[in-house]
């Protein structure tokens, strides 16, 4: 499990009962609500998300434009 796993790295850092309860009974939740994240193509899924929702180049370009 992709969650478990990063949980697992955060462990490292906070390692306090009180934090990974509420995050363990979320990604509970968030296993049954959202079985995409299990889909063979949730990579694929995941990168087309990120592509629309970075600024397109030109938006950037013109951003950069007024700080000028």
């Amino acid at each position: 499990m992709r969650f478990q796993n990063q949980m697992t790295d955060l462990s490292r850092l906070v390692d306090d009962e009180a934090v990974w309860a509420p995050l363990h009974r979320l990604a509970g939740t968030l296993d049954k609500s959202l079985p995409g994240i299990f889909a063979a193509d949730y990579g694929e899924r995941l990168e087309a998300a990120r592509r629309r929702l970075r600024p397109a180049s030109d938006d950037v370009a013109s951003d950069h434009e007024d700080d000028d």
